[in-house]
């Protein structure tokens, strides 16, 4: 009977401890639904389309509103406007990484993507500055795009028109170009160490856009304490990880301060220069993380937009014949697309970025956080309050993008059938954590998707009107459903 007393009177003691916490902040944040203890806001949001959920609060509330994961808030930047002034006007502000249990377990505060502070700004300048010597964007990094964009062809026509699914060719193209800037070489697509890399990053991605991953950032204990899927995700990371550090190694012994050949060279020559200086942030244990940030980053981003492009594609024949045409009368077939193609090519530019628009890769970004105490809209938010920006919201606006859920590359072009630019396209977010690797996302998917439809006649298995391109997963990335169609040579 005691133990039981006990019990209850712990249990009661959290419960008001938690509605205590939760109402002692509710009146100096952005206001929102009344959370429930211990739980928070998790009833009142529909798992099944969270936007929607969004569009509900911010019509309620306010474009500024708070949610509870559990106990800890969370102020949700609803619409361009609220997005815009967070992350441009007050970009130092908002500018912190919130927090993810899940990844932060394995990263410790290294690397690019999930640091904060000075290792984030130090590796940010580092990778932007090392990217841009090693290429990125210039024509160098054209070629290397180009080469590949031929090698993915050539596995394609491997097929020969059979129905397949295309999601690892589509993978490896994107890693092998991250591949030749860090290690200065690219894989086989049959290399076993290349298949057991892509396979670990693509199932840590899978389970990272899991339910019971969220669920897991919420309530952290259970990392530690329960069985489950975050437990593969751990093993593949050390994998990953132990993989690179044998290619670093490589590096250090060949190393020629004089000539860097690749990212993982300039980082060791800034390493030894920074010794000098006692700086401890170029350690080896950082750049194994920051090396997995951008493989992990560029690999699945571009490959899945690649996916759902193809999917998309599928669904509208008639936007796929235009796209055609034009590469057609601009290109020809005795020669491969080039980034100068590009300004004359106005239809194709905008359906790609009709795709990046339709498929709102990352709906909610990648979290934030307010990096000091701000009073943001005549709300306090507290340092470390996590923040997440609504890109579906700007992506999907109704007055920008008319019948903004149809896949209409119209929304970019103007009534000449020029090629239109719009603020409102910001699937790489805004701000100082926007995507390092922009511009080389827009050449990899031009090249890439140019250099197919140049190719090959894209036919489905069934009619197109019996495609489905709902995203099966909704987590932090969204994920198209399995993909089977045959690449027939035109």
């Amino acid at each position: 009977m005691d133990s039981v007393m006990v019990l209850v009177l712990t249990v009661s003691c959290l419960l008001l401890l938690s509605l205590w916490r939760q109402s002692s902040g509710r009146g100096k944040l952005p206001p929102g639904p009344m959370p429930l203890p211990i739980i928070g806001n998790f009833l009142q949001i529909d798992v099944k389309n969270i936007q929607k959920s969004f569009t509900n609060f911010s019509k309620a509330y306010s474009p500024v509103f708070t949610l509870y994961f559990g106990t800890q808030p969370t102020v949700v930047l609803y619409g361009y406007e609220a997005v815009k002034e967070a992350l441009i006007g007050h970009g130092e502000e908002f500018s912190g990484r919130g927090r993810l249990p899940a990844v932060d377990k394995v990263v410790n505060g290294l690397g690019i993507t999930f640091s904060n502070g000075n290792i984030w700004k130090d590796m940010r300048r580092f990778s932007l500055m090392t990217l841009q010597n090693l290429g990125m964007g210039k024509k160098s990094m054209e070629g290397c795009v180009q080469e590949e964009a031929q090698y993915l062809v050539g596995e394609l026509r491997k097929t020969n028109g059979s129905p397949c699914d295309p999601t690892f060719i589509l993978t490896c193209a994107p890693c092998n170009v991250i591949s030749s800037i860090i290690f200065q070489s690219r894989f086989d697509y049959k290399d076993q160490d290349f298949l057991n890399l892509m396979e670990k990053l693509q199932e840590n991605n899978k389970i990272l856009s899991s339910p019971w991953i969220q669920v897991c950032n919420a309530f952290p204990a259970l990392l530690d304490y329960c069985p489950g899927s975050h437990r593969t995700i751990f093993r593949n990371y050390t994998c990953i990880k132990s993989y690179l550090v044998e290619k670093i190694k490589e590096h250090e012994e060949s190393l020629d301060v004089t000539n860097p050949r690749d990212f993982i060279d300039y980082y060791l020559i800034k390493r030894r220069l920074e010794n000098c200086n006692y700086q401890l942030n170029y350690t080896l244990e950082n750049l194994a993380v920051t090396v997995t940030n951008l493989f992990a980053a560029r690999t699945e981003t571009t490959s899945t937009t690649l996916r759902y492009a193809l999917l998309l594609l599928l669904k509208h024949p008639h936007v796929t014949a235009r796209v055609q045409e034009e590469i057609d009368r601009v290109v020809g077939r005795h020669r491969s697309p080039c980034m100068k193609d590009k300004s004359h090519m106005p239809y194709t530019d905008a359906m790609i970025h009709e795709v990046q628009r339709c498929i709102n890769l990352v709906p909610s970004n990648m979290p934030h956080a307010v990096t000091c105490d701000i009073k943001f809209r005549n709300y306090f938010i507290p340092k470390g309050t996590n923040i997440l920006i609504s890109l579906s919201s700007v992506l999907l606006d109704n007055k920008e993008f008319p019948n903004p859920e149809m896949f209409d590359p119209g929304h970019f072009l103007d009534r000449n059938g020029n090629f239109k630019k719009s603020d409102y396209f910001i699937p790489f977010s805004l701000g100082k954590r926007m995507c390092a690797g922009e511009s080389l996302a827009c050449m990899e998917l031009f090249l890439f998707l140019t250099n197919i439809l140049q190719n090959f006649k894209l036919k489905p298995p069934v009619h197109s009107k019996d495609i489905d391109t709902t995203p099966v997963v909704r987590g932090l990335a969204s994920v198209p459903p399995s993909l089977q169609l045959c690449f027939s040579q035109v």
